[in-house]
Parts: C-alpha cells; structure tokens; sequence
C-alpha cells in the first residue's frame, strides 16, 4: 500500500529576556554549575508569588505577529498538573484554553529536490501560549561504590517558554526539517531567541502518523522527544515511518507511544504511553491576574516590526533583480540583510555588484577572522565607497580586495586609506612597460616558451608585472603591453 505521511511539530521556544518568566532569576544559565541559578519562587518553595516578567509577554507578542496569529485582549494561565523529579512544585505554570495567541501560520519554501519544483508549504499554527520550562535530568554512571543515579539540575526552571503546536499539515522529514530550519530563522530575524537547538534555546518533538494516500482521516501517532538538532529531527521522522509502515503492512496497530531518540545509537525506544489533557487536570493559575493586552500596548509592541523574511526575499528578488541564490542567502540574517540594503542604498548602483562583494569577500573576512557583522568596522558606507574606486578606476579590483582587510582593522575611510599608503591604479604607460619589458628579460626562458606557443604563460607574465608594481598596476594595460612586446 502506498502511505502518505502525517507529522505536526510541537516546539518549545526559549525567549531570550534577561531574568526568568516569573522571577529575578538569569533566564540563561546554560553550562552554569547545577542548582546555582535558583530561587524560592523558581523552585516552588512554599509561601512564594510569582511575579510575570513584562518582556516575556512582549516577545510572545512579537511571535504571535510574526506567525500571523490572534493575539485576544485577554489570556490566563493556567496550572498543569504532573509528578516528574524535576518539577518542584508538582506543577507547570502554563496557558490552556485562553493563551497568549490564537491561529496563525507559517509559509515556508520548500527547495527543489531532483526533479521537483520548488513550493510554498503553508503551515498552521494550532496553539502558541507561554510557560515555564521545567529542570532537567540527568542519568548518572554507576560508581564502585554505588549504583547508576539520576541527577536534577534545577537552574531550568522558571525560564521562559512559548510552546507553539503545528497543526499536521507536514508530509514529510524533509518538510519537518525544512520548517524548523526557517522558524529558527524567524526567531532571530525578530529577535526573541537564539535558537540554538544544542543549548535547548528551542526543542521539538515531533507527532508521526501514517495514512493511505488519499484518506481524509487521521491515524494513531506516536511522540518523538529528546531530539537536540534538525538532523536528528529529520533522521528520527525517516525511522519511525519506516516503522510504523512495517507495522501497517504486517497486520498491526500503531500504538500510542511517546518515543524517545537515542542520538547516539540512532535509534528510537519506548518512554511510556501518551497522556492527554486530561490527565494534566488543568485549572486557573490563582497567584497571577489574567495579561490584558490593550490596542495601545501591542501598538507599542510592534511599532519596529520588520519585514519578514520571506516578503524581504520576495523584494529582493522584484525591486533589486537579485538571482535566487543570492536572494536566499542575503536573508538568512536579519543583520546580513540590513548591511546588504544599506550598502545598495550608499553605492546607488547595481544591487548584484554589491551582492557578489558582499557575498565573496565581505564573509570571507568575517569567517577567516571569526567576526561579526555587528562588530565589523567595514561599514556598509565603506564598502560602497570601495566599489566605487574600484568602478572609477582609481584602484583595482585586487586592491579592493586588500582595502576591505584594512579598512576593518584601522577604522579608515577607504579614499584616505588609498591616499596614504599610495594605493591608486597605476595607468602609466612608461612605468608599466618598463616592469613588463624586466619581467621578459629576467624569464627568457618562459619568455621562449610563450613565442613557441605555450599562450597559457600569459596570465603567469601579468601575474609577475602586478607582483613587481605592488598590485597597483593596471592590468589590463599591462597585458596590452606584454602582449606588444612577446609579439
């Protein structure tokens, strides 16, 4: 039988505010030592009131709207109650049936592969609300003087958390990977979250099922957790498939299993059946007062929305006539794509010209020198003013390349870096050829070898006059007068 594949994403996304949700506790204590970011309120001593953190509920606005959703004038939370170890109160302040946000959507552009063409896969948002994240756990190796134990790091709790939940619009680990690979960067382009799957800045778990192609109808599925990367997301997606296919084949039910990722052995094992809502017993949180989002608060939340992604390239693409890849590229980072618009704006020439300086050059020096572009010294004025020397004629293009390295580290403006150190294109004639015609005497050996027609010399003979003038000679010119003076 032919199966169509079924699978919703449930994220957990760490907003990046400087204290925890409900408490003066730092919201960011990865690699801290354990139990030492905690307070009475965090770890549910009793007698303690939580207090909501202001920037939480404004980041999550900043996330509902840029996810499309319905952000209603009023939202509770809400008690979930559960036993784990590392939930200390026995309880996890969250949202239920009136959340933050309602609704909403995500298109993401699924890439070409093979033969297919590229598409837009619109994703539903079926629930977005905050909470607080709960401790983590952590297996302890048994010792000769005892056995394995189970450790609790309680400096997790209390950070802030929205949970958004897909609806089960994604068909396949591909298209899994693909979403989250765009909303991690949606995250950063608006600013809420580093995303950083590896410091548990965003976690996802992954509901599978499996149908006939063409049935309307939804099937068992079983809950993927622990999965700390995209890859592993996709990889885990593609085996459990494969599993439940086999089962469906062989006769048998889909059970309802949450299913946990072995990373290390690549597999998937069984954790315990899935629970439902109703095994959370949820009811309204009494310590904090419902959030009442007024027109005038949120105006004030979204007076510096940007635009999106997806409309940028969109623009990128109509306004600028950027090809697809470098359109794609340029707005991966919201940084890298404001340095790229303020540079056309400087340069007030072809858009493509910068995209290629920006793209070849300016990141290579950002890589070779672990940089970023918010510390770059190379402003987006200077490198417009590098092209345009290089345009004008005034140095070549090998020159510019050199002039990004030391505008960077002294802070310079191009034009008086070029006037200092003497820089400028040499265009001539006499001083050209009295290099080109040293060159030819010093190598009559190459020089031999050209006039018996190994033509390829050529470029090696303009190398050497651009090595000889210090890189400042034309070469176009200087090619012009080799080629004079070989033949």
């Amino acid at each position: 039988m032919e199966y169509e594949v079924v699978i919703g994403l449930e994220t957990h996304i760490q907003l990046n505010t400087q204290t925890k949700i409900f408490c003066s506790c730092k919201a960011d204590s990865w690699n801290e030592t354990p139990n030492t970011n905690i307070c009475p309120v965090c770890t549910g001593m009793p007698g303690v009131l939580p207090v909501l953190n202001k920037a939480v509920v404004e980041k999550g606005v900043l996330l509902a709207a840029a996810m499309h959703s319905e952000i209603p004038p009023v939202s509770y939370f809400d008690r979930k109650n559960y036993f784990y170890p590392d939930l200390p109160k026995g309880f996890q302040i969250s949202q239920f049936d009136c959340s933050l946000a309602k609704g909403g959507y995500l298109d993401v552009l699924m890439p070409a592969v093979g033969q297919a063409t590229a598409y837009v896969r619109r994703v539903g948002i079926h629930k977005l609300h905050l909470e607080e994240d709960a401790g983590k756990t952590k297996n302890a190796p048994a010792t000769f003087v005892g056995q394995a134990r189970r450790l609790i790091d309680f400096n997790r709790c209390g950070v802030p958390l929205v949970e958004m939940v897909t609806e089960p619009d994604l068909r396949s680990a591909a298209e899994a990977a693909e979403y989250l690979t765009r909303l991690r960067q949606l995250l950063r382009w608006i600013g809420v979250s580093e995303a950083d799957m590896e410091k548990a800045h965003l976690r996802c778990d992954a509901n599978v099922s499996i149908r006939p192609v063409g049935a309307e109808y939804l099937n068992t599925k079983t809950e993927i957790k622990n999965v700390n990367s995209i890859e592993a997301v996709r990889t885990a997606i593609e085996k459990e498939v494969e599993r439940q296919k086999k089962e469906y084949d062989a006769g048998r039910k889909i059970l309802s299993w949450t299913l946990e990722w072995d990373e290390d052995a690549q597999t998937l094992k069984k954790m315990r059946s899935k629970e439902t809502e109703a095994d959370y017993r949820y009811f309204r949180e009494p310590d904090l007062l419902p959030v009442y989002m007024s027109e005038a608060w949120k105006t004030e939340i979204l007076a510096d929305f940007p635009e999106l992604p997806l409309e940028r390239k969109a623009r990128f693409l109509s306004v600028f006539g950027l090809p697809e890849y470098d359109a794609d590229i340029l707005t991966t980072e919201r940084a890298l794509s404001d340095y790229f618009e303020n540079a056309v704006r400087a340069y007030d020439g072809d858009p493509k010209r910068v995209s290629n300086w920006l793209l070849n050059d300016v990141l290579r020096l950002l890589n070779e020198n672990g940089l970023t572009l918010t510390g770059l010294k190379l402003t987006p004025v200077y490198l417009a003013e590098i092209i345009r020397l290089v345009d004008a004629g005034t140095i070549n293009t090998n020159t510019g390349k050199t002039l990004l390295e030391k505008v960077n580290s002294s802070g310079h403006s191009p034009r008086q870096i070029v006037e200092n150190e003497g820089l400028a294109k040499v265009s001539d004639d006499s001083a050209i050829r009295a290099a080109a015609q040293a060159i030819l005497t010093e190598n009559a050996a190459e020089t031999e070898s050209y006039k018996s027609g190994k033509a390829t010399l050529m470029g090696w003979f303009v190398g050497q006059v651009m090595r000889r003038m210090g890189g400042k000679a034309d070469a176009q010119k200087a090619r012009a007068i080799l080629e004079e003076l070989l033949n």
